[in-house]
């Protein structure tokens, strides 16, 4: 099982816009996919049309609301064929304030380890993290095995993947496993210089890690108001066309990896 961190320091650079994409191409080809939102704001929710009753923090704590047991499997909530999610929103603060309270020989792998059954069950953990730093985000790079970073080309972003890979590196040593495997523009105009002086720069530094850009799209802006993915609300656009890109992009890089291991 992939499991792969769409993270970066800083909001706004299109995190769960990339998530939510990512995770619904993948299972539309046929990939058995866990959506994982890790961000109190729960928009992935939002950009699925989906209303889930449990979430991620009943599936760590195993509690309701009402503090009754609920066992893990029941709050994962089915979106799409292959393709099922872990609420986030609000609870996370909760979440956060429990794992807090965990013994500190197990707070920063409480997640990895609940996740675990899931092994074999899946193929692909999405998380979609939130900006910052934070006992949730440590459990979320202590599970992840891959990094991809969403870098917008406007404004400071630059700024915000510095800060991240300082978090990057602190989690390093102690996940060993943890590789940051791709720097994903985003937002990029064409009618622009500054997006390809940007570009230009990232590509520069990243060249293994560099994906093809995301093209600002107003379709891209649109369809999380419906409900919808890219895929579903304009398949042909340039949109759907840069996200099928990544997917392919990543399945060839696990194609890759089970040939060189």
């Amino acid at each position: 099982m992939r499991k792969i961190a769409v993270a970066m320091a800083k909001g706004g650079v299109g995190k769960t816009t990339t998530a939510v994409n990512l995770a619904h191409g993948l299972a539309s080809l046929g990939k058995r996919v866990l959506l994982v939102d890790c961000d109190t704001q729960g928009q992935a929710a939002k950009f699925l049309g989906q209303k889930p009753e449990f979430g991620l923090y009943e599936f760590v704590t195993e509690r309701q609301k009402n503090g009754q047991a609920i066992a893990r499997n029941k709050t994962l909530h089915s979106t799409r064929e292959n393709l099922w999610l872990l609420d986030g929103g609000i609870r996370l603060v909760e979440l956060k304030n429990w794992l807090g309270e965990q013994p500190r020989e197990i707070r920063q792998t409480v997640l990895s380890q609940k996740l675990v059954p899931r092994q074999g069950a899946l193929d692909y953990l999405i998380f979609d993290c939130a900006p910052g730093w934070d006992v949730l985000s440590v459990n979320i790079l202590m599970a992840a095995n891959e990094v991809l970073c969403p870098v917008a080309l406007q404004g400071p972003s630059l700024e915000g993947l510095k800060t991240f890979f300082r978090y990057l590196q602190s989690a390093q040593k102690l996940n060993l496993d943890l590789r940051l495997e791709y720097i994903l523009p985003t937002m990029f105009d064409r009618r622009t210089r500054h997006s390809y002086e940007m570009y230009n720069q990232l590509k520069k530094h990243f060249a293994r890690q560099i994906c093809e850009p995301i093209h600002y799209s107003v379709r891209l802006s649109e369809a999380p108001t419906l409900g919808r993915t890219i895929f579903e609300y304009r398949a042909r656009t340039r949109g759907a066309l840069d996200y099928e890109n990544l997917v392919r992009r990543i399945m060839k890089n696990g194609t890759q990896e089970q040939r060189h291991p």
